[in-house]
């Protein structure tokens, strides 16, 4: 995007592309610097940063930097070509091409201990879990990073990560050579790890979990960052949404989201990931029983139905009263 096309506001950033590199078959990655060279904010591995694109639209990706840096992001992308247009935004931009973004967050943060941490990443999860092997290895904190892709030619950051000095705590697995999932005993060893660290799609996440807490992982041992979730927006009986604050009552259709019918009857609302992972859209409840779809609220949290992610959960009763 040109300097005409863009304007950071208040508590966001304006970077430039300064280099795009091709890690593997559909994924690139860019690195993001400011016009005249200052610093940009510290972050802490497993942190992500919001980046604006043309649409409007909001997309969230994992900074897979050493985390000391603070003359760079790096963000690593995916296209997906039946995702929602976001990937393919990215993979648009040229070096010299200014963005907005925001300042990182984390919602998937390292623990303080000094106990032994086992790295799991599926595909494009590798982004965060690279950054924090480069803080662990600062930490002097010993780690297994075990990396599954479909290929060696899908595999992002495969010759720097075989490079780098912990190289040696590194595992691929490649489904070409018969190397799938679960991990083998002596890897998922409770009495060795300490926590567990998992990022990747739903499915692959759920499968490591699973087989972790047969293993006797407590759950609080385990932490995870989704990167795809079912988009199940759209399967369902339509419902009634009634937006209190903006004076609107919609009907839901049975083929799209609660945002998307608050946006058709005008109401502004506020969507990231679209899929139910970062929370940008986590709207109060007023009345009503929310269904939840989501990946970012807890257990106890869904079961309090006090907000909702309107992005893609949707309603048990015929009437939801939200604070929007």
């Amino acid at each position: 995007m040109s300097e005409a096309d863009i304007t950071a506001a208040p508590g966001e950033l304006e970077v430039v592309v300064r280099v795009r590199t091709e890690e593997a078959d559909g994924i690139a990655s860019f690195e993001l610097r400011t016009a005249d060279g200052s610093a940009l904010p510290s972050f802490d591995a497993g942190a992500h940063i919001d980046v604006h694109l043309p649409g409007p639209m909001i997309r969230q990706y994992s900074l897979c930097n050493p985390p000391g840096e603070r003359h760079r992001y790096v963000i690593a992308v995916l296209r997906e070509p039946s995702g929602r247009g976001g990937s393919a935004r990215m993979h648009d931009l040229k070096v010299g091409d200014l963005l907005i973004i925001s300042h990182p967050r984390n919602a998937f943060p390292l623990d303080a201990e000094n106990g032994t941490k086992l790295l799991v990443a599926g595909g494009i999860g590798i982004t965060p879990l690279k950054a924090m092997a480069h803080a662990l290895t600062l930490r002097g904190i010993d780690f297994e990073l075990h990396y599954f892709a479909r290929s060696v030619s899908r595999a992002a950051f495969r010759d720097a990560l075989a490079t780098e000095p912990f190289a040696a705590a590194v595992r691929f697995h490649f489904d070409g050579d018969g190397a799938s999932l679960p991990l083998a005993d002596e890897t998922l060893a409770p009495e060795r790890i300490a926590h567990i660290y998992l990022c990747g799609p739903t499915g692959f996440i759920d499968k490591v979990r699973e087989q972790a807490i047969a293993r006797g992982f407590a759950a609080e041992r385990i932490h995870v960052e989704h990167f795809s979730a079912e988009n199940n927006a759209s399967c369902g009986r339509s419902f009634v949404v009634e937006a209190v604050r903006s004076g609107a009552t919609v009907t839901v259709g049975e083929n799209e989201s609660i945002a998307r019918a608050l946006e058709r009857a005008g109401v502004q609302v506020l969507t990231s990931c679209e899929q139910g992972l970062c929370g940008a859209c986590l709207t109060p409840v007023l009345e009503g029983i929310p269904e939840h779809r989501d990946e970012y609220q807890t257990a106890a949290e869904k079961a309090e139905n006090a907000k909702i992610t309107i992005c893609c959960s949707r309603a048990r009763t015929p009437v939801l009263r939200l604070d929007i």
